[in-house]
C-alpha cells in the first residue's frame, strides 16, 4: 500500500509540475492566436520529455551520477564547457521568468506592483531550499499546482463548440491573420517549453540525491510516463480556453491577467481563487527546480560538493551560486522589463540550447562503461534518434523564425 501511494502522489506532483511560467504563457499565446492548431506540438513535446527524462533517470540511477558530472566526464571539460555554458545562461533566464511569475501572480492576488514582491519571493525560494526536505518540497508544489485543473473546468463551463475545437486539433491550419513564419515559431516555443532542459538537470540530480538504484526506476518510469502526459492535457486545457474566449475577441496575451481570464469568466471568483493559487504553486516549484538545478549544473561540472541535503557550510559554492542566481534574476526584473517577455524568449532558447544537453545523455545512455545492462533498449533508441533529429532542426530553425518573425510579433 505504501509503494501505492508512493507511485500515486510521484503521479500527481509530475502532472502539478508539469506546467510552469513557460507552459503558461506559451500556450496561452498560442491558443489566442492559432487556436488549438498547435496541440500536435504539446504532444510532440510531451513524448519527448517522458524520453529524455526516463533516460536520465535511468542513467542516473545506473552509473550514481548527474547530468553535468557525466557530461564533463564523457565529452571532455572543453566540449563540455560550452555545453555548461549554454544551459547555465538558459537556466538563468528560466530563473528570471519564474521569479517573475511568482510576482506577477502575487500582484493579482495583492494589487501590489509585482516588482515589489520579487525580493519576497526571492527570499521564500532560498529559504525553501536551504531549511524544507526535498520530498515535501517537491511534493507540496507539485500538489497544490494541480489546482490549475480548473482551467479544465473552466473549458467545460464554457460550453465551446467541441466540433470546431477537435477540427482544429485533427486538421491543423494557419489562420488567415497569421503567417507560415509566425505558426513554426510558436511551435519551437511550445516545444521548448514542454521540453525545458532545467527539469531533466532537476530530475537527475534528484535522483542522486534521494540515492536512486535500479530497483527505483519502475516507480520512477510510472511518474513520467503517466505524469507528463496528464501535465500536456493541462497545458491543452489553457490553449483551449484562450481558443474559446481570447481568439474570438481579438485578444492577444500580452499579460497574465489575460491567461487568466477565461477562468474568471467561467468560473468567477472561486475560479479566480484556484487558478491563481496554481499559478503561485507552479511558479514557486519551477523557480525551485531551475535555481537547484543552476546550482547542480555549476557544481557537478567543477567537481564542487553539492546536494540540498548539505549546508552551506558543507557545500559553500553549491550554494552560493544559487544565491547569486537568484540576485541576478531580481536584479534583471528590477529593471522593469517584462517577465512574460522573458518568458517569451526562454522557451525559445531552451529549444535552441536542448541539443547541448539531450546528445550526451542519449551518447551515455548506451555506454556499457556507464550504463552495464541498463543500455537503451533498440525500440528506445529509435524513438530517441527521431527525437535527436526533430530536436536538432527546432534549435537551428529557432533564430531564423525569431529574426523574420520579430519574435513572433
Amino acid at each position: 500500500m505504501k509503494r501505492l501511494l508512493g507511485v500515486a502522489l510521484g503521479v500527481l506532483t509530475a502532472i502539478g509540475g508539469f506546467v510552469d511560467i513557460g507552459d503558461l504563457v506559451t500556450n496561452a499565446v498560442v491558443g489566442s492566436r492559432f487556436g488549438l492548431s498547435l496541440v500536435w506540438v504539446v504532444a510532440m513535446g510531451v513524448v519527448g520529455i517522458c524520453v529524455f527524462a526516463n533516460m536520465s533517470g535511468r542513467v542516473a540511477a545506473a552509473s550514481g551520477r548527474a547530468t553535468f558530472e557525466v557530461i564533463r566526464e564523457r565529452l571532455g571539460p572543453r566540449a563540455g564547457l560550452a555545453n555548461l555554458a549554454a544551459s547555465f545562461l538558459i537556466n538563468l533566464m528560466t530563473v528570471t521568468a519564474e521569479l517573475g511569475g511568482i510576482a506577477l501572480a502575487l500582484q493579482l492576488a495583492s494589487s501590489v506592483q509585482y516588482l515589489l514582491w520579487v525580493p519576497v519571493a526571492v527570499v521564500a525560494v532560498w529559504l525553501v531550499i536551504w531549511r524544507v526536505r526535498f520530498s515535501i518540497m517537491e511534493n507540496v508544489t507539485g500538489l497544490l499546482g494541480l489546482t490549475l485543473i480548473v482551467f479544465a473546468v473552466a473549458l467545460f463551463l464554457l460550453k465551446p463548440d467541441w466540433g470546431s475545437l477537435g477540427a482544429q486539433v485533427l486538421a491543423p491550419s494557419v489562420p488567415e491573420q497569421e503567417t507560415a513564419a509566425s505558426y513554426w515559431y510558436y511551435a519551437v516555443a511550445l516545444f521548448g517549453a514542454a521540453m525545458t532542459p532545467y527539469e531533466v538537470f532537476f530530475f537527475s540530480s534528484g535522483a542522486v540525491e534521494e540515492g536512486w538504484s535500479i530497483k527505483d526506476l519502475a516507480q520512477s518510469r510510472i511518474n513520467v510516463l503517466v505524469g507528463f502526459p496528464l501535465g500536456g492535457l493541462l497545458s491543452v486545457s489553457i490553449a483551449a480556453c484562450a481558443a474559446v474566449v481570447l481568439l474570438p475577441a481579438g485578444i492577444a496575451v500580452t499579460s497574465l491577467s489575460q491567461v487568466i481570464l477565461p477562468v474568471a469568466e467561467a468560473a468567477g471568483k472561486v475560479g479566480l481563487a484556484f487558478v491563481l493559487v496554481g499559478i503561485v504553486a507552479a511558479t514557486f516549484g519551477a523557480a525551485l527546480e531551475t535555481t537547484l538545478s543552476s546550482g547542480y549544473t555549476l557544481a557537478q561540472f567543477f567537481g564542487w560538493s553539492w546536494g540540498k541535503f548539505r549546508r552551506p557550510a558543507q557545500a559553500a559554492r553549491f550554494h552560493l551560486s544559487m544565491i547569486i542566481c537568484l540576485l541576478i534574476g531580481a536584479a534583471v526584473l528590477a529593471t522593469g522589463v517584462d517577465p512574460v517577455l522573458v518568458t517569451e524568449y526562454s522557451v525559445v532558447f531552451s529549444a535552441i540550447a536542448l541539443p547541448l544537453t539531450y546528445l550526451p545523455i542519449l551518447i551515455v545512455a548506451n555506454d556499457p562503461q556507464y550504463m552495464g545492462e541498463h543500455v537503451n533498449a533498440r525500440p528506445v533508441n529509435v524513438l530517441a534518434m527521431i527525437y535527436l533529429v526533430i530536436i536538432l532542426a527546432a534549435s537551428l530553425a529557432a533564430i531564423p523564425l525569431m529574426i523574420v518573425t520579430g519574435a513572433g510579433s
